[in-house]
């Protein structure tokens, strides 16, 4: 029986929130988890929309790649 591991070298992970503290919440966690297994943040995207209502949406991307 063969057993292979292979190494995590990058994600890009998806983030959504109704204000940007609970946005910024969720991304530091994100963050704090993906360090534990050697990830590091490379980049992040991120937009927030208004809806007809008024109301504010946010949303990121962030992409992680392996710490060297």
């Amino acid at each position: 029986m063969n057993f292979k591991l292979d190494i995590l070298k990058d994600k890009v992970e998806f983030f959504e929130a109704t204000s940007i503290k609970e946005l910024e919440k969720r991304i530091n966690e994100k963050i704090e988890q993906n360090q534990a297994i050697l990830l590091s943040v490379s980049s992040v995207s991120h937009q927030m929309h208004i809806t007809d209502d008024g109301k504010r949406f946010y949303s990121a991307v962030v992409h992680f790649k392996a710490t060297n």
